[in-house]
């Protein structure tokens, strides 16, 4: 009786690609949506997400002062790189849009160097419209003296609606 060898045969599927898992899709309205250099897109080139699938990524908050509150305030939300890396995004530079079309660029490597947030919630709650929700992208200020300048308070983005990954 011949006895054949697993081995080389699970040795092949190991080498073989692992499948790019889908992004799946928005269910309810749509808070933002990511464009350009992306592997998982899931609606007509652009990852978009809804507050759910923004809430499913891993969550994390920060509590620090900013200029645009009178004290700490608690932020809390998916990593930024979380984010990006859910849509696929590949590229050097993210242009980030407001509902009012506010643009800001942000370098790629601020997303992978800095525990940046997509804040979804504010003290625990949802930010309205006219308190800079739904979305805000947050840098952790307090953690280096650097990041408290124009430069990255400027990239701190509010009312985020889309981003296009370059």
């Amino acid at each position: 009786m011949r006895h054949l060898s697993r081995r080389p045969v699970l040795l092949s599927l190991l080498s073989l690609p692992l499948p790019t898992l889908a992004l799946e899709t928005p269910t309810g309205p749509v808070v933002l949506s990511v464009s350009g250099r992306l592997t998982k897109p899931n609606r007509e080139g652009q990852a978009q997400f809804d507050m759910a699938m923004l809430a499913a990524l891993p969550q994390h908050h920060i509590t620090q002062k900013t200029p645009w509150y009178p004290g700490p305030r608690k932020f809390s939300g998916p990593l930024l790189r979380d984010v990006l890396a859910a849509a696929g995004a590949q590229g050097q530079q993210i242009e980030a849009r407001a509902i009012n079309d506010y643009k800001v660029s942000i370098p790629m490597e601020d997303a992978q160097a800095h525990d940046m947030l997509v804040a979804r919630l504010l003290d625990d709650q949802p930010m309205p419209l006219r308190d800079k929700g739904p979305l805000f992208v947050i840098y952790p200020f307090d953690s280096q003296a650097k990041l408290r300048s124009s430069v990255y308070y400027s990239r701190s983005i509010w009312q985020l609606k889309a981003m296009e990954v370059r």
